[in-house]
């Protein structure tokens, strides 16, 4: 689960993290209070664009205001539109909130994030004297500025790696301190919130010499927000693909993707080889979605209805193995919700495992028109042909 900016400087600010000074507003009324809540060192302020994507500075997501004039015309070009980046989609994203903030005095940018390195099983440190807008464009050409460190499990962060880091980045003695600080706040809330993502960009070092956080991106682990319900309460569903956020509610695990054939899977790994196969055959899968090891007709039902929601997908591919569930009593999951939801597109089953002869008779004695496969090439084969036809 992504966080606004100003959510992950709420939690910035409560472990300790330097931020700018700002408030967010969902009004410009909000906004110009906010502003003057909100002193910066003269210079007026900071608009960002509250939404779940990158690039939000070239897209002209993040504009400064010299004047309340110019603040109110900025909240009202803003609030209610939405905002095409780079990271966003063709479709953008809605702007419901702004994140009114002091203007900073900037000496130097600099990229710093703590992130899970599944390879070595372990958090990361990233860090590099090159932060900005253009970071992705440095770690493609320039990788030697970009410094990679590993928390050891056991041990934790460690004072000599922070001081490695502030080295690297070239920091003198007083903005060690300070690094190795945010460090150690940035590893307590890692910890403490189930997080998979801290990414400050920039980190930077102010006139006056100091260090803060004039961004901050968090992103929290799903399979952990069981212990977090004060941070599930901070979802922000309009910034999600709306068949995703409808998904969830019937524990089916659901991404949309851009091609023209839906999948139906359970397993992860299977949905993933059926999506690899479908490509193998020349055609583009229209989304993931993982229906689960154990489910039943209500999921599946569900998932014909995500499905035909979109008006890409021209054949629907069901691929199940039936080890913990039956294949028969997924056949009548499948007949039931084609049934009900009125597929109008080609459907290819292919079932394999427990009672699969029951499950394939169930199918050809619905007299629907769900075409039936013998493999998972033969499937994909089959639901190629018959999104092309269409």
């Amino acid at each position: 689960m992504n966080l606004h900016e100003y959510q992950s400087k709420q939690l910035f600010a409560e472990y300790g993290i330097p931020v700018p000074a700002g408030k967010p507003a969902h009004s410009i009324h909000e906004a110009l209070a906010n502003a003057s809540a909100v002193k910066g060192h003269g210079h007026g302020w900071i608009v960002k664009a509250q939404v779940h994507a990158g690039g939000r500075g070239k897209a002209g997501g993040v504009r400064i205001a010299s004047s309340r004039e110019q603040l109110e015309h900025i909240v009202h070009d803003m609030l209610g539109k939405r905002l095409v980046t780079r990271q966003s989609g063709p479709s953008g994203q809605p702007v419901s909130c702004v994140l009114v903030e002091a203007t900073t005095d900037i000496v130097r940018e600099i990229y710093l994030a703590m992130l899970v390195d599944r390879a070595a099983r372990r958090i990361a440190i990233m860090a590099s004297p090159a932060g900005g807008m253009d970071i992705e464009e440095v770690a493609a050409t320039e990788p030697e500025k970009i410094f990679t460190l590993s928390i050891d499990p056991v041990l934790g962060l460690m004072g000599y790696q922070c001081r490695r880091i502030g080295f690297f980045l070239g920091f003198d003695e007083k903005q060690r301190g300070q690094l190795t600080a945010i460090l150690g706040a940035m590893y307590r809330l890692f910890i403490d919130r189930d997080l998979s993502l801290i990414e400050i960009n920039p980190l930077v070092v102010t006139r006056q010499g100091d260090v803060q956080a004039l961004d901050a991106k968090i992103n929290i682990d799903d399979n952990a927000l069981f212990r977090q319900p004060a941070l599930e309460q901070w979802r922000d569903p309009t910034q999600e693909d709306p068949k995703e956020s409808h998904a969830k509610r019937f524990d089916l695990n659901y991404v949309t993707m851009n091609g023209n054939i839906a999948c139906m899977v359970n397993g992860a790994g299977l949905a993933m080889a059926t999506m690899d196969i479908i490509q193998l055959h020349g055609g583009e899968p229209a989304n993931f979605l993982d229906v689960g090891g154990g489910t039943n007709a209500e999921k599946v039902t569900e998932a014909f209805k995500l499905i035909v929601s979109d008006q890409k997908v021209k054949a629907i591919l069901v691929n199940i193995f039936g080890g913990i569930v039956r294949c028969d009593l997924i056949a009548e999951g499948i007949i039931n919700a084609v049934r009900e939801v009125g597929v109008g597109v080609p459907v290819v089953a292919r079932l394999e495992g427990t009672n699969v002869e029951q499950g394939y008779a169930l199918l050809a004695a619905s007299k629907l028109p769900i075409i039936t496969a013998s493999d998972l090439d033969d499937a994909a084969e089959k639901a190629v042909a018959a999104a092309r036809s269409k």
